[in-house]
């Protein structure tokens, strides 16, 4: 019978669920928490050296960056190519930039006035802006909840989804991994968490939609109490999400999928919203823009008649209606 090949210091064998990183020195393969290296740092080494060839070969080699302003940040040619999307010089370049304000296409309404009446009455196609609480029936956490609340309540080794904002890039990643970052004084990247879904876990107890959410909520109202066993679908768990960013996290413009309307508490910092009213002519940009090989080079608020600028503060809460184009960035945390 063959022996199951082993690797890494540790002397185990491949595990598919860990990310392992081959020593370009020995050609051994070594899983990233046995040798102090995180799967997101490991596309800017150039060449790996594991700690028993670090003696002979010196440390790992890491990629030499050319520019600020491609995801590719080793990209040749850089100077002749344009600027993309979520790059520092696009964040420093959008900062300085003047929009209207969305004062004008907004409602500002209290939490006693956001009733289901009033929105049979009047419809919901604009966005609409709470700035306290109080009168929605909004239950959430104190603004003191932590990203290690978090991590206590769903565990460390639960798996999230983060953007990696310079490249644009998804990644997966351990909640222990992303509150390490998180609380690093000197992050070198820039990640973004906006779909931790967490409705069935024990923080979905500290929160409560608006009471209006749930009246209008489709899987709430709408979906079967019960299946036939030989049902492909089940019930989609897309009530509740926790979005964590840092300063010049960014989201490029879009349309919250599925045709849904959705809402935002800040409970802690502040996120910059663009906003594009979603007129026929907009639209039609919009879907030209989403087919063009260039969108990263393109930022699609100058495409379109305007793009108005919403910032949301601490304990402010935004109701965003179906087929809104928005875009979200990050002020600061």
């Amino acid at each position: 019978m063959a022996s199951l090949a082993v690797y890494c210091l540790c002397g185990k064998p491949y595990d598919s669920t860990k990310f392992m990183i081959q020593c370009d020195a020995c050609k051994d393969w070594f899983h990233g928490n046995c040798v102090g290296l995180y799967e997101h740092q490991s596309t800017d080494i150039e060449k790996y050296h594991c700690p028993k060839c670090e003696k002979m070969f010196g440390p790992s080699i890491s990629k030499q960056r050319t520019n600020w302003h491609r995801h590719n940040f080793v990209e040749a040619d850089a100077d002749t190519k344009a600027v993309q999307t979520g790059t520092p010089v696009f964040i420093k370049e959008l900062k300085s930039r003047h929009f209207p304000s969305a004062d004008e296409v907004i409602l500002v309404m209290r939490g006693q006035q956001l009733t289901l009446p009033f929105l049979i009455q009047n419809g919901f196609d604009k966005p609409i802006l709470v700035e306290n609480k109080d009168g929605l029936g909004l239950v959430v956490p104190p603004s003191t909840f932590s990203i290690e609340d978090i991590e206590i309540y769903l565990g460390s080794d639960w798996e999230i989804d983060a953007i990696d904002v310079t490249r644009q890039e998804d990644l997966r990643m351990s909640l222990a991994d992303f509150v390490c970052y998180f609380n690093c004084p000197t992050r070198q990247k820039v990640f973004n968490v906006i779909s931790l879904e967490f409705s069935n876990t024990r923080m979905s107890s500290l929160v409560e939609p608006p009471y209006v959410v749930n009246k209008l909520s489709w899987i709430n109202n709408l979906w079967p109490k019960s299946l036939p066993e030989a049902c492909p679908f089940t019930k989609p768990n897309v009530n509740k999400y926790c979005l964590v960013g840092v300063r010049d996290s960014y989201t490029d413009f879009h349309i919250d999928f599925g045709g849904t309307s959705v809402w935002y508490h800040i409970l802690k910092g502040e996120k910059v919203f663009f906003l594009i009213r979603p007129t026929p002519a907009n639209m039609a940009l919009y879907k030209r823009w989403m087919a063009s090989s260039t969108r990263s080079e393109t930022f699609f608020g100058d495409q379109v008649d305007a793009c108005y600028r919403c910032v949301l503060r601490q304990g402010n809460t935004m109701f965003i209606p179906t087929g809104l184009i928005d875009e979200i960035g990050r002020a600061h945390v």
